[in-house]
């Protein structure tokens, strides 16, 4: 087969998507094609990206040549980069939104944009109602891929009807399978110590959304009329649901089957197994069931290896068991119906030449999806993009101007946020690099350290749960229930030295806890932070603060984001950004355009909490005085050649008085960041982005003295901006607002895909 296409132009093909050893349907498929294309035309050179899901990584076999970082969104430009330079013709991607970063996983568009080869998509998953995220990126994939392949018939459909994608783009390729004998299922069954028993089989990476527990309830009927009967379920437990929830679900189904009195008939097989005992396993069944619980599937497949292997199946109707199982190759029974089950496996062992035409049918089905065939239809698949794109440039690969094409952001280094935390806390101030315990620890620096914790977790970071806990315990202790407020200071033996700390450590702490519950998923943080989040809330209310009415109002609003039906919550966002309004209003005149008669520290942060009530309650005048006032902060702050001033500290900036130059905070850099990211979202207009990215680079140079603030070989970053030089101290604040505004920077993808989406 592989001599058919010496005069292919196709000498280099990468396959984008997870990868063996990692355990997943995806890595499973991906690795599975790439081999099969690369042993079927020997000619060629397959090479292969994954994406990696932890820290670590996996120990990829020599095929694979770059990994990227599930959340990373600069390891996708990176790998644009490795492709572009690395004479690749050809890319196969294996999309699901689960295994790319971002909203509904548009960190992958960032690859796609940049490539200047042709695009060859396999779709995994293709939704009849996806969410608006889920549908511009789908429709941005096709946009960019040359060919989309989908393993059955509806997908073809769902593509055309819901994503307005043309039939001639779409290629309909089965899912590959291991080309294996029909043989007796009695043949393997000694292997597993079930010989002369009657053998059900459900395999794949456990989680809730397989329905196990329908069969397990069915069992009982089953061995009534059929005592010999045992049920096999073969896969570890899904990895993030492992993660996530541990063995919960696993331990229920043993319970179940205690409890149904068939746990003598149950057998768990928690490992992810070779390809070789796979088939073994499959072999030796005699009926495989699927009964997955939600029909939105398009593919499947433990269910195209089991019908191929000539297997009597029995399964629910989702997607694709009702296309790969119509006439007559498999049985389909509703969801969530035990009793049918129960009756449809008792019907099949009842009439055996019933269910060995069943296999012969499904087997006969299958050989049209072998992987040979498979990878030949691939190739051809391939060979059609590349003819197409031969002598085509899509106008996107050319190159960018800077302007176009925003610099680098520095890589994620945490080794001074480690070494300034320790069994307690973040300690507040350095010496240099050095933690200085004479000045202890603060709330103020717990909860920003709280709150790039969770950050930390939203970009994949494995020292979001470790770090978090840290932050989280010290918010915890220092809760003073008596008069509902947070202690601020505490001396490095541990000693309280104050019974209630200031409205602006208050606030900044409910701005943390609303951001751990708005964005984690570690139940430990998010459940211990609710209740101190519930607890302190009402305090907010009798402060003076403005500053700590907007970090409580960014608090509460994340909160909304998971929790929009709390009342109370909603109720204090509501009065405090109705204080901000009115003071905004009794302030404000043409010239002075802000809500105090004193520009003073983290003054973003007014018009930050401003533009998110007017967005979300909606209110037309608060998002008004938001954009207004952070314009005019915007310009006051901006130096005639291009980079950013904050207002000084020696002295902050009285109306009709002088303006501080010196000394320039970096806490005043990330709340201008923040900001204008927020201003960016909401408006849709561009020119708040370059903003936020023009205020970043103050860390890194781009300011009065073309000093570098941040320190890159730390990962910390200096106290400020004196006017003749860079104070050296690296503390707590410095370095936590810098982590904040990086990271807040590289989560701005789904701004990126809305601005893509309306210029279109």
């Amino acid at each position: 087969m592989g001599q058919n296409s010496t005069n292919s132009t196709l000498k280099r093909i990468a396959f984008v998507g997870n990868y063996l050893p990692r355990q997943c349907g995806i890595a499973t498929f991906t690795t599975d094609l790439c081999e099969a294309i690369a042993t079927q035309y020997r000619q060629k050179t397959c090479i292969a990206l994954p994406v990696n899901d932890i820290e670590a990584g996996y120990d990829y076999p020599a095929r694979v040549r770059f990994e990227l970082t599930e959340k990373d969104i600069d390891s996708y430009r990176r790998a644009a980069d490795f492709l572009n330079i690395n004479n690749v013709d050809l890319i196969s991607l294996q999309h699901e939104y689960s295994i790319f970063g971002g909203p509904a996983g548009s960190h992958i568009l960032v690859l796609l944009r940049e490539l200047r080869m042709p695009i060859v998509t396999t779709l995994h998953t293709i939704l009849r109602d996806p969410n608006p995220d889920q549908k511009r990126v789908l429709k941005e994939i096709a946009a960019l891929s040359d060919r989309l392949v989908v393993m059955s018939k509806r997908g073809a459909e769902f593509l055309n009807e819901v994503y307005g994608v043309l039939p001639e783009k779409i290629d309909l390729i089965p899912h590959g399978i291991p080309d294996v004998p029909f043989v007796d299922p009695s043949f393997h069954k000694d292997l597993f110590g079930v010989e002369g028993k009657i053998v059900l089989l459900s395999f794949g990476l456990l989680s809730a959304s397989k329905g196990i527990e329908n069969v397990i309830a069915a069992l009982p009927a089953i061995l009534a009329r059929h005592p010999n009967v045992v049920y096999i379920v073969l896969g570890a437990t899904h990895p993030q649901v492992l993660l996530n929830e541990g063995e919960t679900y696993r331990l229920s189904l043993q319970w179940l089957a205690q409890e149904k009195g068939v746990e003598g008939q149950v057998i768990f097989y928690n490992s992810f197994v070779s390809l070789e005992k796979l088939v073994e396993f499959i072999s030796a069944a005699d009926i495989y069931i699927t009964p997955y619980l939600n029909e939105a599937q398009i593919t499947s497949g433990t269910l195209a290896y089991t019908l191929g292997a000539g297997k009597a199946v029995i399964s629910t109707p989702y997607w694709y068991a009702e296309e790969m199982l119509a006439e007559g190759r498999g049985v389909l029974v509703p969801f969530r119906d035990p009793a049918a089950l129960a009756d449809q496996v008792i019907n099949l062992l009842d009439n055996e030449s019933q269910r060995h035409a069943m296999r012969k049918l499904a087997y006969v089905f299958g050989r049209e999806m072998i992987w040979p065939r498979v990878a030949k239809r691939y190739m051809e698949s391939f060979e059609s993009a590349r003819a197409k794109r031969r002598h085509f440039t899509h106008p996107d690969f050319a190159v960018k101007p800077l302007d176009k094409r925003p610099g680098e952001l520095p890589p994620l280094k945490l080794d001074h946020l480690h070494h300034m935390t320790d069994e307690t806390g973040i300690l507040q101030h350095a010496i240099f690099t050095v933690p200085n315990y004479r000045e202890g620890y603060t709330i103020d620096d717990n909860a920003r350290a709280l709150m790039v914790s969770a950050l930390l977790e939203a970009v994949g970071n494995e020292a979001a749960l470790e770090l978090g806990s840290r932050y989280l315990a010290f918010i915890w202790y220092a809760f003073n229930a008596e008069n509902g407020r947070f202690r601020n200071c505490m001396d490095y033996q541990r000693n309280w030295l104050e019974e209630g700390g200031s409205d602006d450590s208050l606030g900044r702490t409910l701005c943390a806890l609303g951001t751990v519950l708005g964005r984690s998923n570690i139940a430990a943080l998010y459940n211990m932070a609710g209740w101190v989040f519930e607890q302190a809330l009402p305090a907010i209310l009798k402060t003076t603060s403005p500053r700590a009415w907007a970090f409580a109002i960014m608090g509460i609003q994340e909160y909304l984001q998971r929790f929009a039906g709390d009342r109370q919550a909603s109720h204090v966002r509501e009065e405090l950004s109705s204080r901000l309004l009115k003071l905004y209003q009794s302030h404000r005149s043409d010239e002075w355009r802000w809500y105090e008669d004193r520009l003073t520290y983290c003054n973003a942060a007014l018009p930050h909490a401003l533009l998110l009530c007017g967005y979300s309650i909606p209110d037309a005048a608060m998002t008004e005085a938001g954009l207004e006032s952070l314009g005019w902060l915007t310009d006051l702050q901006h130096a005639d050649t291009g980079y950013f001033v904050p207002i000084g500290s020696n002295g902050f900036y009285p109306k009709g008085g002088e303006r501080a130059l010196f000394d320039q905070q970096p806490v005043e850099a990330q709340t201008m960041v923040s900001a204008c990211l927020e201003a960016c979202r909401i408006t849709l207009d561009k020119r708040w982005l370059k903003k936020a990215r023009r205020v970043f680079e103050w860390f890194l140079g781009r300011n009065s003295l073309n000093l570098s603030i941040y320190d890159p070989t730390t990962g910390g970053c200096r106290d400020g901006l004196h006017p003749d030089r860079v104070n050296e101290n690296q503390g707590a604040e410095s370095t936590l607002v810098f982590l904040q505004a990086l990271l807040e920077l590289r989560l701005s993808e789904n701004i990126l895909i809305a601005l893509e989406d309306r210029s279109q």
